[in-house]
């Protein structure tokens, strides 16, 4: 009987190794799979809640507290969820989902993000960036949010400043997932000093006060009513293309981008 204890205790532990190695491969790619098995093995796991992409209070601890929801100017969509950048009368729509705090997100804005303004500013397409914050609910911390917080701001101030502050945060992001960089209100309005005439008094203010948090909000619950399952999420007019080259965070190149959306508009 002994061995038989012996033995089950043993599968047991081989399982939940299995499963730890999972969790950790899922977070070391930036994504957290909203409902499936990853989801079941990050309970099992680690013990925590199973993610439910309908309970936004996963997505970390909430700031907004009994502050009113304002909507930045710029944003459009419910609830100004959505931040186009671009030409209005731009025949194409490139769909981008981003988590402030993701690495993948990162290597995409850091191969191709100028590629996209660039292709967005001569018209080939108008870009409707929309935003997660679950990795502050998965690996704690506040940078998400707080990071999107300002991305508010800078829109709030013009669809340009976004863009440049977007890119600036993404080539400034931090090497390791669980490093809560952005959580630092000082770090945020110090990358913010690279945009010029960004540190507006109405910006820094409210980086410093949280002012869109109700905003970021209702933005990460859009993230969760969407049905998407991580991030970077991209499609171009409604076909999603893939950003990640497979070689760590590294996007693919800009010439495969520049093919591959020229393919897209074709067929």
């Amino acid at each position: 009987m002994a061995k038989k204890d012996d033995l089950r205790r043993e599968a047991r532990e081989r399982l939940k190794a299995e499963r730890e190695a999972e969790v950790r491969r899922a977070r070391l790619r930036g994504r957290l799979v909203v409902g499936g098995s990853v989801v079941a093995v990050l309970a099992l796991a680690v013990g925590v809640g199973v993610y439910a992409a309908s309970a936004p209070g996963n997505s970390g601890e909430s700031e907004a507290g009994g502050k009113p929801f304002v909507r930045p100017a710029h944003t459009s969509g419910k609830d100004g969820a959505v931040v186009p950048y671009g030409r209005a009368d731009a025949k194409h729509t490139l769909t981008m989902w981003l988590d402030p705090r993701c690495p993948y997100c990162a290597g995409a804005e850091q191969g191709l993000g100028k590629t996209f303004k660039e292709q967005a500013d001569a018209g080939t397409y108008r870009i409707e960036y929309r935003f997660a914050t679950f990795l502050d609910g998965a690996l704690g911390g506040k940078g998400s949010k707080r990071a999107l917080n300002a991305l508010g701001a800078a829109v709030n101030e013009s669809p340009e400043k976004f863009m440049d502050y977007l890119q600036v945060l993404y080539a400034n992001h931090p090497a390791e997932e669980k490093d809560d960089k952005f959580g630092s209100t000082a770090t945020l309005l110090e990358l913010a000093d690279q945009v010029p005439g960004l540190r507006t008094p109405a910006f820094n203010k409210a980086v410093k006060e949280l002012t869109y948090m109700p905003w970021v909000d209702r933005v990460g619950q859009a993230f969760y009513e969407s049905g998407e399952k991580g991030t970077p999420a991209v499609y171009l007019d409604g076909r999603k293309l893939e950003v990640s080259s497979g070689d760590g965070i590294k996007s693919i190149t800009v010439d495969a981008w520049r093919k591959l959306v020229d393919d897209t508009l074709k067929s």
